[in-house]
Parts: structure tokens; C-alpha cells; sequence
């Protein structure tokens, strides 16, 4: 996965602010904050995970599936993995 130790320090940054952000959560929810400040926590962290999600799976979009070089059957076989990955994600 090349196109992740590209940008190995830009990800791990997302990660750490991802990993504050649940933090920040959980911490909300052991001191009975509100549940609008809750929410708000929440929706940060799905955007962030989401935002982690895009930028990953552009890069492997780019390098795995159109990139110079691959058989059509390669090409498909990424594309399916791709379809399967975000039938997961979007459950």
C-alpha cells in the first residue's frame, strides 16, 4: 500500500485527532453533559472517520484501480473489492 506510506504522517495525524475527538466523547458522557453536546461530539467523529475513510480510499482508488498498467481483469477484480468494502462501510 504505497499510497498509504505517502502519506503515512497526514493519516496518523487524522487518527490522533480521531482518537481525541472519541476521548472528548467519552468524557461528555461520564460527566452527564448534554445530550446536544453529545450529539455534536458524535457527529465529529463520523466526520473525521469519514474524511479518514475518503482520503484512504481515493489513494487506493488512484494507485489500485486506475492506474497505468493494470489488465482489465485486474481492473475489475479491485473494483469488486472496492464495491464490497463500501457495502460494509455503509451498513
Amino acid at each position: 500500500m504505497a499510497h498509504t506510506l505517502k502519506s503515512k504522517k497526514q493519516l496518523l495525524t487524522r487518527v490522533r485527532k480521531i482518537k481525541g475527538q472519541a476521548a472528548a466523547l467519552e468524557t461528555a458522557l461520564e460527566q452527564d453533559k448534554d445530550c446536544l453536546a453529545i450529539l455534536q461530539q458524535i457527529a465529529a467523529v463520523r466526520g473525521a472517520v469519514n474524511g479518514l475513510m475518503a482520503e484512504v480510499m481515493e489513494g487506493h482508488i488512484r494507485e489500485h484501480l486506475v492506474a497505468d498498467g493494470l489488465s482489465a481483469e485486474a481492473r475489475q477484480d479491485e473494483a469488486d473489492k472496492v464495491a464490497a468494502l463500501l457495502r460494509s462501510y455503509l451498513k
